[in-house]
């Protein structure tokens, strides 16, 4: 998979990793921590999430103007990640205001700006090179499994972290306990009966269930706090690889030396560069709504796992939500690859079979363990999508090099389509999984009494990733084809502006939650999507042009 392409493909990758890492970690609880300490209700964490959502990909238009400007991208990175470490230490503190916490985020928003599509702009320049050019899409594939890879862990780092804090002050999480004190501190829980009841039935003794909400309800959130610590040190860890090794990146003021040694042109004509900004553009409003509806996955999705999805899962589902036998599962199918895959050496061969008898030990081992039924927390759903795409990854980098041999390999801008009709058929499941279930408007904030099976998630999770797959890194890949060099930073930069305003959408989903029945809602995501896959095969012929000879 890594045959061909340049070593400085190595330090983009794993410097987005530790800062993916960090990132997703704080996602993975950032609108239950906003609605845990400050006692919002969803559509109001909804909005203030949506909003950080906006910033911390539509700054990047700032961070790209700069490194355009002045062709320093690897100093802008540099301040980016200065920028979000600082972000995270104050993100990390407990018993802040909210205003500072809004404060916090925007900090980490802007050193976001800095940062992110300018790694992405230097991956596309390592690509100028002719020897490295052919292999630009599957480059930004690989380096898009660079976030994943670190989203997949940052669920389980900020779940176990939270649950390390609540355990040493004599707490346990329990999503229902949580959401009914969050309502009775609000003033909004009328019969308080069902609420002493579960305090009781979890063991805890008390007199005064105020008191005993806002206390926990301070150690659930400050538990977030140390969660964000360790997003955080992961920052840190970003920071000191990129620092290390940047040397091996491409710098693009030595590149334009370089060229104009050679007499080869640096700059478009005006009448060359228009029409690749346009087609960027109509591609950037596509984006606007696969984001809206896919990031929905912190959001709504997220809401749909917590209030009506399965708690409790048998011994063998169980093992997708423990990482530990999770990782062994893993384990033990790399090592069936290694063991059957076509031209491995039989060394390799050999570590295979070793990996798939520790794996699948360790796997039964801890599978061993769990009960009958077993509990579950919402917030590791999330980590389906980045495993999903670590795996994928190479199977359709493959699927695609197959289909190329052949000549029958779809055009970037047409696996961009392809992705939004992918899309589209993820909400469809989700439509289904919804039939017949109560609206949250009808359950005023009360834990739903009909749940359904965990795999209705999992399966939107599966069809959402390969949709993104199709079309996020593929995208990014389209970006650095089609900008103008003069542009190259600030294209970059529309792409995740265009993200940014689907993220500012997200709104449209926390506020429709509490307005119309289920199923109704994640109709709105199919009818966006559907229509998004229709404009951009309208304008397909105008965007396979342009990446002719790409």
């Amino acid at each position: 998979m890594l045959k061909g392409h340049p070593r400085a493909l190595y330090v983009a990758f794993f410097a987005n990793m530790g800062e993916r890492f960090g990132f997703y970690t704080m996602m993975a609880c950032l609108v239950f921590f906003l609605q845990a300490r400050y006692g919002l209700g969803e559509d109001v964490a909804g909005d203030f999430y949506s909003w950080f959502y906006f910033f911390i990909y539509g700054l990047a238009v700032v961070g790209g103007l700069i490194a355009d400007k002045t062709k320093a991208y690897k100093g802008t990175i540099f301040v980016g990640l200065v920028t979000m470490l600082a972000g995270y230490i104050l993100m990390s503190t407990p018993g802040l205001t909210l205003y500072v916490t809004l404060s916090a985020l925007m900090i980490i928003a802007f050193g976001n700006g800095l940062f992110k599509g300018n790694l992405q702009a230097i991956v596309g320049q390592m690509y100028d090179d002719k020897k490295y050019k052919k292999f630009r899409d599957s480059a930004f594939m690989i380096f898009y499994m660079g976030i994943n890879v670190g989203a997949f862990f940052a669920p389980s780092a900020a779940n176990g972290v939270r649950n390390w804090y609540m355990r040493s002050q004599g707490y346990a999480y329990d999503a229902d306990l949580s959401k009914l004190a969050t309502k009775f501190n609000q003033g909004l829980l009328e019969n308080t009966t069902e609420f002493e009841a579960m305090i009781g039935n979890l063991g805890y003794q008390t007199t005064d269930i105020a008191a005993f909400s806002q206390e926990y309800m301070n150690v659930f959130s400050t538990g977030y706090n140390y969660a964000f610590g360790v997003a955080a040190f992961a920052m840190l860890i970003s920071m000191l690889v990129f620092v290390i090794f940047q040397k091996m990146l491409p710098s693009k003021k030595m590149q334009d030396a370089e060229q104009k040694e050679k007499g080869e042109a640096v700059e478009m004509p005006w009448s060359e560069e228009k029409p690749r900004l346009i087609a960027l553009g109509l591609v950037f409003l596509v984006v606007i709504f696969f984001w809206m509806s896919f990031h929905q996955n912190g959001l709504t999705l997220s809401f749909f796992a917590r209030d009506y999805t399965d708690f409790e899962v048998s011994r063998i589902t169980n093992i997708f939500f423990d990482l530990k036998a999770f990782l062994s599962l893993i384990t033990a199918i790399i090592g069936i690859i290694l063991l059957f895959r076509k031209g491995v050496k039989s060394t390799w061969k050999f570590i295979g079979a070793a990996m798939v008898v520790a794996g699948a030990a360790l796997t039964y081992y801890f599978a061993a363990t769990y009960g009958e039924l077993n509990r579950i927390e919402p917030e590791l759903f999330q980590q389906f999508n980045p495993i999903f795409i670590v795996f994928l990854t190479p199977l359709i980098i493959g699927f695609f090099a197959y289909l190329k041999k052949r000549n029958k390999e779809p055009s970037t801008p047409r696996k961009i389509g392809i992705g939004m009709i992918i899309a589209t058929l993820g909400f469809v499941v989700m439509v289904f999984a919804s039939i017949g279930l109560v609206s949250p408007s009808d359950l005023d904030g009360d834990p739903a009494i009909g749940r359904v099976s965990v795999y209705w998630l999992i399966d939107t999770y599966l069809v959402l990733t390969i949709a993104e797959l199709f079309l996020s890194p593929i995208g990014i890949s389209f970006v650095s084809k089609v900008s103008p060099p003069r542009f190259q930073g600030l294209m970059q930069g529309g792409w995740l502006f265009a993200t940014a305003i689907g993220n500012k959408l997200l709104f449209v989903g926390s506020a429709l939650w509490v307005r119309i029945e289920l199923w109704q809602l994640w109709s709105v995501f199919v009818i966006c999507c559907l229509l998004s896959a229709i404009f951009i095969f309208s304008i397909m012929k105008r965007l396979e042009r342009l990446t002719e000879g790409h």
